[in-house]
Formats: C-alpha cells, structure tokens, sequence
C-alpha cells in the first residue's frame, strides 16, 4: 500500500462538469445492463406507442444485432433527435410522477443506447414522410429522409462497443438469447391483444424463437390462451383463475395447483398496472398463499396481475423498474394471500393432470410391445361370463385384497370423481374404479390432508376439542427443548395439547387433541421441536402454528400398513371429494393418480 509523505501536500480535488457522452454512459450501465434489457427498453417503447405487432430480431444472442419493429403511431423528423436527448419523453410532462400509466418515462432508454452501441432509429408518422437518424458512441448524425410505410424500426447494432469493459461480462450466446426470449414472453404475457414474434438472424439461418399472435375475445380466455403459448399446456390445464379485488387493488390471473410445483421460483410471473416486476412483497405473498400446500424446497407456478390506481403504487424506485413500492403493502399482501386461497380451495380435491403422465412414463420402462393383433372391447357383462366358464372355481376360491361388498360398493359410485374402491394393496394404496378409468390414491397422505383440514377448521370455528388422558404422558426431551415447548404452551393449549414441566427435562401430557385419537406422545413433541427449530422467525403465529397443527395430523392420520376395510376405503374418499386441498398432502405431494382406461390399455398394446 502506497503512504503519502504527510510533509507533502495532496492537491485539492476538482471538481468537473461531465460531458454528455460520459453522463449518457453512466446511465446506461443502470439502464441497459446486457442485451435483454435493451430488448425490453425498446419493446416497451413499441407498447407506449400503440403498437398491436411488434417483431424482434437478433443475432449473436443481441450482442451484435437487436432490431425491434413495430406498427405504433412512429415519430416524425422534428421527434426524432429530441427522442436521443437524455430525458426527453412524450409519456408524462413532469408536473406528477405518481400518475404514470406508461412503461416508460424516464427519456433515458434511447440515449444510454445511443451511448454504448449503434443505434438507428427510422420512423414515420401518419400524414408526414419517413426520415431516420443514426447515433454512434454517443455522436449523432444528422436527421435524413427514409422509406418506411408506417411505424418505427429501432436497429442496435455492437452493443457495447463503447464501453468494451462491459463485453465481459456477458454470457454465451445461448444465455444472453434465452434471457431475450424470457423478456419478450414476460411482456407477451401483460400484453395478449399484441403479436410478438422473436427471430434469431445469423449468416447461416434466420428461425422464429419466439410467436404469439395477438389474441381475440374476453380478457381471462384471452389470457388463459396466452398463457397456455407462454407457459406451457401443462401449466394452463393445471392452473385456476383468480380474480378477486379489494379498495381498488385488482387481482387477477392463474396459480397452479400445488401439485404443479417446480424446483426453482422460475415459473413466478407478477405484473403491476401491466408492468413485468419482481418485487419481494408480491413474492413473499406469492410464497405464503402456498405455505401449507408444498414443502419448503418447492415453488409454486403463477401469473398474476394486480391493477390499481397508478397513484397507489411508486414505480419510480429504481432506473431498470422492475420493483414498486405499493402506498398499502399490508392491503396488497392480505389481497394475493387470501385471493390465492380461496381460489385454490375452490379447486376441491384436483391434482394435476401431469403426475398421470408421469405415471406411466415410470411404467414404460422400455418401448411398448408391437401389436400383434386387434379385438373389440366385450362389455363388462360378456366379459364376467367369459372369466366364469373359464375357471368355474375362481369366484370362489380367488378373493381380492380387500373384498369389496355389494351393498357397499354400488355402481353409482364409480361415476363419482374418485370412483369406488375395489381393492387395497401393500396396505397403503387404495385402488377405485371410475367410469373412464381407476384412481390409485395413497391412504396415508390422504388421511393426512383430511386431518390436518380438520383441525384447521374446528381452530378457526370453535377451537380444537381436546381428550384428557387417564395418566400423563412423561417424555424426555432435555432442558433445551422443555423451554422451547414451555414458551409455545399457551398456543399448543389452543391446538388441543396441553403440557406441564415435569422436572427439569421433561414435560407432562395432559390432554391431545381429540381428533387424533391414541398417538405416540413422544413421537409427536418431538416433531413439534423439530418444527419449530426449522421455523423462520420471520413467520407469523397463525403459520407457525399451521405448521405444528400439520405435524400433528401426520400422527392422528391412517398409517401405512393398516388395512382398511370397504366401507372405511369409499368413505375415505367420498370425504377427499368433498375437503378442499386434498388433492396433496401437507407437503405437497399428490394424494392419488388417475389412470384412464385408454392409457392404461396402451400400456399392454391394446390401442
């Protein structure tokens, strides 16, 4: 390290006026930080202007090219070098920037562009000839005439190559283009009446990335088609519509089901007034709305939109605007949770339909057999009677796991969602027929869900009924985890468990809830610790004690291994059919998979 001689005097800094070109560089690396944030400066642009088409090409994941063209109302030859001056804008005129109801409106997008590559801009305006500018590190060059029919082309070409620092940081082509693609599909979602199409153009092939052509009719099925290019199938079929509001705060969009769920908080898209954001209240609500629906390792999958009066809501917090700062967060918040929630409830006992997939894809662990040959489908009468005079004695001496009665298995029952219950295997699986197919359900995550709903409704009703126990339970926990569960007493004791110290390191049992009828004590307090020592301290009571009330039905819940009988099967899942959520257990894994009968007949050649 250098040390100054303290007899010699520092010359005093200067203080200097920057010039434009340096100004206009500083502010692109906050605005404009790779290629995608270019796409998406423009693209909004394109919106702003009215645009209902609006194609993108590039080339060299948009490091070397980036063109944007679109249909908008376009500029005229007077617009355009004010359009390349640093805050410049059409969309406010400075007098409010609470009451924003553009994508744009800092004027600083065009400039910092101008800055760091080489930009042209052609346009033209209903009623007055074509004309284009160019600008080059900053150096612009005169206003000259163009042809165009309508509309802006925006043309970037070498971003960068002012600051070639700034090179270095850039990915692959790869990574650079998919982080186009994923800001084009973003925009594509918060605009379904516009066609966005994404091109990649290079010496040796131009192919589509990307298309959506704009959409026709209601707003929801607009959206829901949108979506279903965006995301994906899978994730439109296994999504439920939300659409709820609250003192001017709309809510609207699709959340997957809790068995759709992925690895990572990638399939999480939130928009504010049309604007792609990712803000840490909305997530954090997003998180919460699902905190006893999936464990802590998976991320559930939406598209939401929340629309309010734009002088409710701070977009500018930051120069890339992508996080807002809402004037109620609380109202906000309560309104995704809830709105979320009550949607989700509505879904009833639904599993998404890509576990059956999954299913058989495990089944068909190599190709299927080619078929030999084709037969009708006999009736199920024909078929019974074939089967008999086959094997005269194998009504009588073949009985199924689980004997199924007549009188309680009726044939009414298999047109219900879950069917009725024929048989249980491995004591845990209960097997139903339906009318198109069989359900394979999991009688102790089922169970489990059922409880943990049970007890959920009686805490927030009329509190949850507890039985005293004859003699105590004693269970050893140590003093460490005695204070954890002692501090916790007053709010197990509304949970229906109540404890006592007993001693120095154990506590005494006197009353479990009723609903989970005779368990293991120890077993159980030692889940609750368990629990609350992976707790986030940042939670609220009520999912603390959500959390503990699901690690208390795991215990009251059917175990595995226990064989039920016929009426005990088909009232398990008449009560499914009829409890939200219980299409997962509490952690988030699916409770039954529904097999169609033609699937199933494709495992064996049949179709």
């Amino acid at each position: 390290m250098n040390v100054l001689d303290p007899k010699i005097p520092r010359a005093r800094p200067v203080i200097r006026q920057l010039d434009e070109g340096a100004i206009n560089r500083i502010a692109a690396g906050e605005v404009v930080e790779r290629p995608a944030s270019a796409v998406k400066e423009l693209v909004e642009n394109s919106l702003d202007a009215g645009a209902t088409r609006i194609e993108v090409v590039i080339s060299d994941g948009g490091r070397s090219l980036i063109r944007v063209t679109d249909d908008g109302c376009g500029l005229t030859a007077e617009d355009l070098p004010l359009a390349l001056s640093r805050h410049a804008t059409s969309k406010i005129d400075g007098t409010d920037l609470l009451n924003i109801q553009s994508f744009g409106f800092r004027g600083e997008a065009l400039p910092s562009l101008g800055a760091v590559g080489r930009l042209t801009i052609t346009s033209r305006a209903a009623g007055t000839p074509g004309s284009m500018i160019a600008v080059a590190g900053g150096r612009t060059d005169p206003v000259r005439p163009a042809a165009l029919t309508s509309g802006t082309v925006v043309e970037l070409r070498d971003l960068f190559f002012a600051t070639p620092a700034r090179l270095k940081f850039l990915r692959s082509d790869r990574s650079e283009g998919q982080a186009v693609a994923d800001t084009i599909k973003r925009l594509a979602m918060a605009e379904p009446f516009v066609t966005f199409i994404l091109r990649d153009a290079t010496e040796r092939e131009d192919r589509t990335l990307f298309r959506a052509d704009a959409e026709q009719g209601d707003l929801f099925d607009a959206l829901h088609r949108r979506l279903t290019i965006v995301l994906g199938r899978d994730f439109a079929d296994n999504a439920v519509p939300i659409d709820t509001e609250r003192e001017g705060h709309h809510l609207t969009g699709y959340a997957a089901l809790p068995t759709y769920s992925r690895g990572a908080a990638v399939a999480q898209h939130l928009f504010v007034n049309g604007r792609p954001v990712r803000d840490k209240l909305l997530i954090g609500a997003l998180k919460a709305a699902y905190h006893d629906l999936l464990s802590r390792d998976r991320h559930p999958a939406a598209a939401l939109f929340i629309d309010c009066d734009p002088q409710l809501v701070d977009v500018n917090v930051h120069p890339a605007k992508a996080e807002v700062r809402f004037r109620d967060p609380g109202l906000v918040r309560g309104l995704i949770v809830t709105g979320l929630r009550h949607s989700l409830a509505g879904s009833g006992h639904r599993t998404a339909t890509t576990i059956a997939t999954e299913t058989l894809g495990a089944m068909r662990t190599e190709p299927a057999p080619r078929r030999i040959y084709q037969m009708d489908r006999p009736s199920y009468a024909a078929r019974a009677s074939s089967y008999l005079a086959q094997s005269p004695g194998f009504a009588e001496t073949a009985a199924p796991s689980a004997r199924i009665d007549s009188d309680v298995a009726r044939p009414a029952d298999e047109r219900l969602p879950l069917g009725a219950a024929k048989a249980q295997v491995h004591e845990n699986y209960i097997i139903a027929q339906t009318d198109a197919g069989i359900v394979i359900v999991d009688q102790h995550a089922a169970h489990e869900r059922l409880i943990y709903e049970r007890l959920k409704r009686q805490m927030a009703e009329t509190g949850i009924a507890a039985q005293a126990l004859l003699i105590p339970d004693i269970v050893e926990l140590g003093p460490a985890g005695v204070a954890r569960l002692l501090d916790l007493a007053p709010d197990l004791a509304r949970l229906g468990l109540t404890l006592e110290p007993f001693g120095s390191g154990a506590v005494a049992v006197r009353e479990t809830p009723a609903a989970l009828g005779v368990l293991d004590s120890q077993a159980l307090l030692r889940d609750i610790l368990d629990e609350i020592e992976e707790a986030d301290d940042s939670r609220t009571l009520t999912t603390r004690l959500d959390a503990i009330l699901s690690r208390m039905a795991c215990h009251g819940s059917v175990r595995s291994g226990r064989q039920l009988r016929p009426d005990e099967m088909n009232a398990l899942l008449r009560e499914m059919e009829a409890t939200p959520h219980s299409g997962q257990c509490n952690h988030g894994r699916p409770t039954y998979v529904t097999l169609q009968l033609s699937d199933i007949e494709r495992l064996f050649g049949r179709r």
